[in-house]
């Protein structure tokens, strides 16, 4: 995948030390773009994501950044930038997760939850939004649980379904740019963030809700992020996709 002026075309993806993001990231790799991966702590495993995506060919830098810090943000695009020419596809997995009933929910939890689902997801959508190149794409990252409403989901839900309605104001405010914004809102996906705390029986029943009777894995998900990155999805525009295996 190259710009028009026949240079690579550049990613950023953060979250990209694990699940998700990791998977998004070594399938941009793949696809040919040089990876800016962003992560909040674990310098580790982004390093090892880094070195994944080196050892199949490709070229990748891992930078600190957390999401809601604007500063950080900033500098994370400008080490894309300089690492490699430019920003063409930014895709925000990061995000946390908190389960709780309403009636009883910690507020204090939700603060820290919406800092980095909804803060977060501002931060790095202004900086894509001033800084992608024409024919860039940038992707959110929702949850189909905003439509399915399990219980004990609604803190995680709410901050979620502000990322939709981000996703399309934005993409209707960047007219005439020539960059697509989307959101992409998996369904039970096998990562140790959705996997934490379940038990067997819980695992199980939500393997069975979809059609294809098994959880998503990050590879399915990243092959639909990679489309919308791509020349090939550039058509679709201010879209949630659910990416889920049918559940409804």
């Amino acid at each position: 995948m190259t710009t028009s002026n026949n240079s690579p075309r550049v990613a950023i993806v953060t979250g990209g030390s694990r699940g998700i993001g990791r998977a998004v990231a070594l399938r941009l790799a793949a696809d040919g773009l040089p990876v800016a991966v962003g992560f909040a702590s674990n310098r580790k495993e982004a390093d090892t994501t880094v070195e994944e995506i080196e050892a199949l060919g490709g070229r990748a830098v891992a930078v600190a950044a957390d999401v809601a810090e604007p500063d950080a943000v900033a500098a994370l695009f400008d080490t894309a930038e300089q690492s490699f020419g430019g920003v063409d596809v930014v895709v925000h997995a990061a995000g946390r997760l908190a389960l709780s009933t309403v009636a009883d929910l910690d507020l204090d939890l939700l603060d820290d939850l919406h800092r980095t689902n909804i803060r977060g997801t501002f931060v790095v959508a202004q900086q894509a939004a001033r800084r992608l190149r024409p024919g860039g794409a940038l992707i959110t990252f929702s949850t189909s649980v905003v439509g399915l409403q399990f219980p004990s989901y609604g803190p995680y839900a709410a901050s979620k379904g502000a990322v939709e309605a981000l996703t399309l104001i934005l993409a209707r405010e960047l007219r005439g740019r020539d960059v697509t914004v989307n959101a992409v809102a998996p369904g039970p996906t096998a990562t140790d963030l959705f996997l934490d705390g379940k038990d067997q029986q819980t695992i199980d029943r939500l393997a069975q809700q979809a059609p294809l009777e098994r959880l998503g894995t990050p590879t399915d998900i990243a092959a639909v992020t990679a489309f919308l990155a791509s020349p090939d999805g550039h058509w679709v525009n201010g879209q949630t996709v659910r990416a889920n295996g049918g559940i409804v």
